[in-house]
């Protein structure tokens, strides 16, 4: 038997938005630690790993008597979602040897409760081991900015180039009408405040000068750059509503993984995407 509920049902409405254009059936797997997702498009080129920390349920009602996976259609699920109210808790239930998984809806009140379900699919689905690595750039920087960079880029061309080195982040690319960059450095910027202060040696009054914080932090061993499709990228900022910030991790000829982090006792969404090869190596390979 498995129970969850999360008391911010939005939250998960968000979270099945983020995924249900890049993985159409996907197995959820139920333990004691909580919920976990991990698929890949149908074209084998990126990776989604979604994983929901028993932390962010209610812990009163969370139940998982054995590991259990339940095959789900993820655009069904997103239209289950869409009858919950912004501020419903959701519940989720199911048994081992059931064939259904049920939602339930409550009003903060408690006045109004909603109840649907959704038949189990049979996924077969080989679980990857995603091994830890140490990357050689690390940036974290604001989801929404890259939402727009990789929105902006995608009126250019097909690809972007992502380069990095300890100073900043430049983002390109070039297409059949022009091309496009983009570069953020890692640096405090000096703004200027509309609030006037005197200055008393001078007898004159002057703006304000504020410290913003940098728009990016970089953690960069080695510059790296590296091209990746832009039509996923786009995929992936579609989870920016999950997170004020956003981890690009970097490392040559590796997949790129791009992480909306909800909160450390709430959970995360990772993506994988395998870098662009030339069409010159393609030819050598």
């Amino acid at each position: 038997m498995f129970v969850a509920t999360i008391e911010n049902g939005d939250l998960l409405k968000k979270v099945i938005d983020s995924v249900k254009d890049l993985v159409a059936d996907a197995n959820w797997d139920c333990s004691n630690e909580g919920i976990a997702l991990q698929a890949m498009d149908s074209a084998h080129v990126s990776l989604v790993s979604v994983k929901l920390l028993k932390e962010g349920f209610n812990q009163d009602d969370f139940r998982c008597d054995n590991q259990m996976s339940m095959g789900i259609s993820l655009g069904s699920m997103a239209k289950v979602l869409k009858c919950a109210g912004a501020k419903d808790s959701v519940t989720l239930e199911a048994d081992e040897e059931g064939d259904t998984v049920n939602f339930t809806f409550t009003a903060p009140s408690g006045g109004r409760v909603s109840d649907f379900s959704i038949k189990l699919m049979d996924i077969d689905s080989e679980h990857l081991g995603i091994p830890e690595q140490d990357y050689e750039c690390v940036v974290k920087m604001s989801a929404s900015e890259f939402q727009r960079i990789c929105r902006d880029m995608a009126t250019l061309g097909d690809t972007l180039t992502f380069g990095i080195t300890k100073e900043g982040a430049q983002f390109s690319t070039s297409g059949d009408i022009g091309t496009g960059s983009i570069k953020i450095n890692e640096q405090t910027a000096m703004d200027e405040s509309d609030e006037e202060e005197e200055d008393d040696k001078k007898g004159k009054k002057g703006k304000k000068k504020a410290v913003k914080e940098s728009p990016i932090s970089i953690q960069c061993n080695d510059p790296c750059s590296q091209t990746f499709a832009l039509r996923y990228l786009n995929f992936f900022t579609k989870a920016t509503a999950l997170s004020g910030e956003v981890k690009l991790s970097m490392s040559p000829e590796v997949p790129l993984v791009v992480e909306y982090n909800m909160g450390d006792n709430v959970g995360h969404v990772k993506f994988f995407l395998a870098p662009k090869i030339d069409d010159e190596e393609e030819g050598e390979n």
